[in-house]
């Protein structure tokens, strides 16, 4: 009963300034939303394009083709009004118009101009337009085959009339478009199923990155409980009752532990619904990485709470120390991108071990036994700070 009180009180401390709940639960919500490309979702399927056809001609048509099959474009073919009042609507980042005279410009080898206009400051539609251009290209070396084609043919004076001309440039611009379709359009490599896990995702990467920063920040918050609790001298009643230093530590440490695994869950669901990480290959595993997170991550908290003297203090060292460990452990950066020398020297740190559990069972597809030496490791600093945290435990 003591431990749920002494939880019970550090919870209603915590939460008697209403800006906590922006740490536990707004900051970490919108920052894994903004690290994990959130506003951009669904960039992967097809980019809406509209598209004006004002020649209607055979090549136009072809050209047209080139672009709806194109993966990332989504043409929607419109009259020239309805695409402008649309562009314009921002329903469609991209427009692109493909003037009359474009068949007899391509015929005659004068240079065709198209006109595509795009959204500003947009990925998508800079995407877009790199693809048009790829599909120019493509098309482009099939008319230069079809040229190249006419031109011999004159040379060898095979060409009787404007018909002849015609139908070698046709036939040779089929026989080079078919000849082009048969090259690989991209490289593609494939790997074991076992390796293919272990490929780095961005979205993974800040859900889980996201989660272990703003679920330990807080944890390290709570020495400021106890620098309040000195300095209003709430601490030396405990001197008139029967309560021990590691039963009060003890209470602290459960209390902040429950509270952290809720935002943990939060957290944990957002990722997994709103953002589609695949936080289910291993809930067990899950589990335990959470909770012997949570208790290194409190239990430093607690010690640091013997360290500091006044709630600014532990506020500012707090945020400080839990950017810079979660930093440095690979929470918003892989920890593959640091020097060699850098990765061996932040194995001291517990983010580090969190963010290699976590990631090894979201993104490796590994399960509790394979992130059990993360979990040890974690508990093995819980340990450690929660015996120096009852050492330097002074009620003044």
């Amino acid at each position: 009963m003591k431990i749920i009180n002494i939880a019970w009180k550090d919870f209603l401390m915590r939460f008697s300034d209403r800006s906590e709940i922006l740490f536990f639960l707004i900051l970490p919500v919108v920052f894994t939303f903004l690290l994990s490309g959130g506003a951009s979702q669904g960039s992967d399927s097809p980019t809406p394009l509209l598209l004006v056809n004002e020649d209607e001609s055979q090549l136009a048509s072809e050209f047209a083709s080139g672009l709806i099959e194109n993966r990332t474009l989504d043409p929607q073919v419109v009259s020239l009004s309805e695409g402008e009042r649309a562009y314009k609507d921002n329903r469609a980042p991209v427009l692109l118009v493909i003037p009359s005279g474009f068949e007899v410009g391509l015929l005659s080898g004068e240079q065709v101009s198209l006109e595509l206009k795009k959204t500003p400051n947009n990925s998508r539609a800079d995407a877009a337009e790199q693809a048009v251009r790829a599909v120019l290209s493509d098309f482009d070396r099939s008319l230069e085959v079809a040229r190249n084609s006419v031109a011999e043919a004159e040379m060898l004076s095979a060409i009787t009339s404007e018909d002849d001309k015609q139908e070698i440039f046709n036939s040779s611009l089929l026989a080079a478009q078919n000849a082009f379709n048969l090259e690989p359009n991209k490289v593609e490599a494939s790997w074991p199923e076992k390796i293919r896990t272990t490929s780095y995702d961005p979205v993974a990467q800040a859900s889980v990155g996201q989660m272990i920063t703003w679920v330990f920040i807080p944890l390290l918050g709570i020495s400021g409980l106890f620098a309040i609790e000195r300095n209003n001298k709430t601490l030396e009643r405990l001197l008139t009752t029967p309560t021990s230093k590691p039963t009060f530590l003890l209470g602290t440490i459960t209390g902040q532990s429950v509270l952290a695994l809720i935002q943990i869950g939060i957290l944990i669901g957002f990722g997994a619904f709103i953002l589609s990480v695949d936080w289910g290959r291993s809930p067990s595993g899950v589990l335990v990485m959470a909770i012997s997170f949570c208790l290194a991550a409190v239990a430093f908290g607690t010690m640091l709470g013997t360290f500091v003297k006044t709630e600014k203090q532990a506020s500012n060292l707090s945020i400080m120390l839990g950017m810079v460990m979660a930093l440095l452990g690979g929470c918003w950066y892989p920890l593959e991108l640091f020097p060699s020398t850098l990765q061996t020297l932040v194995k001291v740190l517990p983010t580090t071990w969190a963010m290699q559990g976590f990631t090894g069972l979201v993104m490796r597809g590994q399960d509790l036994v394979e992130v059990l030496s993360s979990v040890l490791v974690l508990l093995g600093f819980a340990v450690i700070f929660f015996v120096i945290g009852v050492k330097r435990f002074r009620y003044e």
